[in-house]
């Protein structure tokens, strides 16, 4: 297929809602205000952004300059840039660590629309064991956490079947400011809250006896997953930019919205954590009992309890709030599941000359095959789907968040920093010459020297060895 024939977001507005949509998703609103309560609250955020700035802007537009350059999926975008050297085999590895992700990320995804169910017929009402038995039940039932799933890959399969100008950029700008607007209401819900103050406080004041090197690891490690570097979405969705699209101004754009936002979560959450728990430092430096705020744990069994005892007084109210937040967990989760597809979906649409549609089925279908095993993969019942003491699904979550990210964003640093001539770097980044480059000689030294030492710390780090 001719760079003529492939499709191109329609607009700049597109590229950054549609962009930003890919980095915001459910890490935003339960991994990131886990860290900030860990490792003191505003200093942890400082030291985020930071890492932002050094880490995640420089390899977002590594993928950038590779998916825009090349005008291909992100196989054979790699593959255009490397020649027939062997560094063409990262695109084909960033193809398959989004498909693996896509397939468990779905299941999470459709915890979200049982739980805007449950909210609506008013299921979430009760004690804090009452609604950890209500997530246990569910997770380990023999076939609800399918039918959510298929349901949700199938809303994602509409989408991406679409195309580019009329699926994926249509539906991000709708769904993103929608998403904007409801962690905007929940945010200021919580706020109003009595007792919230300390919340906000604590979100906002630094706590620098708690920062040591483990929280500078830690909000690397944030920054890296945060932005969906090494899955293959950026490179995939810049093959779709104009010619024209300015590459630094817009990794500066979408890195702002998707801190913004995993701030905004901060507020949503903290503010009515605290309402309910005026010993919640306590709690959460507590390692024991603060594991039960990360992951899965927060948004299904934690929230729901804090949203209906912080909003006991007006239990109308309350419920609302639960059904807005179980939305924006959706809205987030569909932004993001829709840029993993896309990235099988260019790849099958391209490289086995398939038709859209067929692409986008057959991903549909094998994603939802791994799917089914994955959301399967809990409960005592189903030891055949765990290996080694880990579930499929918590297979798939190690192996692409531990080892497959962090190697490909190492590698692709490697190779547009040291492969790629640096004439080819530069004339994408100022776009063929027409714009001013002050930071190309920053970028590169970034790109050869301080990320991939960044990203191996967090490799080492994840394994215990640092």
């Amino acid at each position: 297929m001719s760079n003529t024939e492939r499709a191109n977001f329609g607009s700049k507005i597109g590229i950054i809602l549609a962009t930003a949509g890919s980095a915001v998703g459910l890490g935003n609103v339960w991994r990131f205000p886990y860290m900030t309560g860990q490792n003191g609250g505003a200093a942890f955020i400082m030291i985020y952004i930071a890492c932002v700035i050094v880490l995640g802007i420089p390899c977002m537009l590594n993928e950038f300059i590779i998916g825009r350059r090349a005008q291909a999926n992100t196989a054979r975008a790699y593959a255009s840039l490397a020649g027939g050297s062997p560094w063409r085999l990262i695109g084909y590895f960033g193809v398959f660590t989004g498909f693996l992700i896509t397939s468990y990320y779905v299941v999470v995804s459709g915890w979200c629309l049982q739980y805007i169910y449950a909210s609506v017929v008013g299921h979430l009402s009760g004690d804090a064991d009452y609604i950890k038995s209500y997530f246990d039940s569910f997770a380990s039932h023999p076939w609800k956490p399918v039918v959510c799933m298929l349901l949700f890959i199938l809303v994602c399969h509409f989408i991406i079947s679409r195309g580019v100008e009329k699926g994926i950029e249509k539906a991000s700008k709708f769904m993103m400011p929608l998403l904007f607007i409801l962690l905007m209401v929940i945010a200021v819900s919580s706020c109003m809250l009595p007792g919230a103050g300390k919340g906000i406080s604590f979100l906002f004041n630094p706590d620098f006896t708690k920062v040591d090197s483990q929280v500078f690891l830690g909000a690397l490690g944030q920054a890296f997953y945060s932005l969906s570097v090494g899955m293959g979405c950026l490179c995939t969705y810049a093959s779709y930019f104009k010619r024209d699209t300015h590459l630094t101004k817009s990794a500066v754009q979408i890195v702002s919205i998707d801190t913004l936002i995993a701030i905004l979560a901060g507020l949503m959450i903290f503010p009515a954590f605290f309402a309910i728990y005026p010993n919640a430092p306590e709690l959460m430096s507590d390692p024991q009992l603060a594991s039960q705020y990360c992951g899965p744990g927060l948004v299904f069994i934690t929230l729901p309890n804090v949203f209906q005892q912080a909003f006991a007084g007006a239990p109308v109210l309350g419920e609302l709030i639960a059904i807005l937040f179980y939305a924006l967990l959706s809205l987030a989760a569909l932004t993001s599941l829709m840029s993993l597809h896309e990235v099988s979906t260019a790849f099958f649409h391209e490289e086995f000359n398939l038709s859209r549609r067929k692409g986008a089925a057959w991903v549909t279908a094998l994603c939802a095959v791994l799917g089914v095993f994955c959301a399967l993969s809990f409960g005592s019942t189903r030891q055949w789907l765990v290996v080694a003491d880990r579930s499929l699904f918590d297979w798939f979550d190690f192996l692409t968040g531990q080892i497959f990210l962090p190697m490909g964003g190492l590698l692709t640093c490697l190779f547009l920093g040291w492969y790629v001539p640096k004439e080819l770097v530069h004339d994408e980044l100022t776009n063929g010459g027409t714009l001013r480059s002050h930071i190309f000689t920053l970028y590169m030294f970034s790109v050869r020297y301080v990320c991939p030492i960044g990203i191996l710390l967090i490799f080492l780090n994840q394994f215990g060895i640092i």
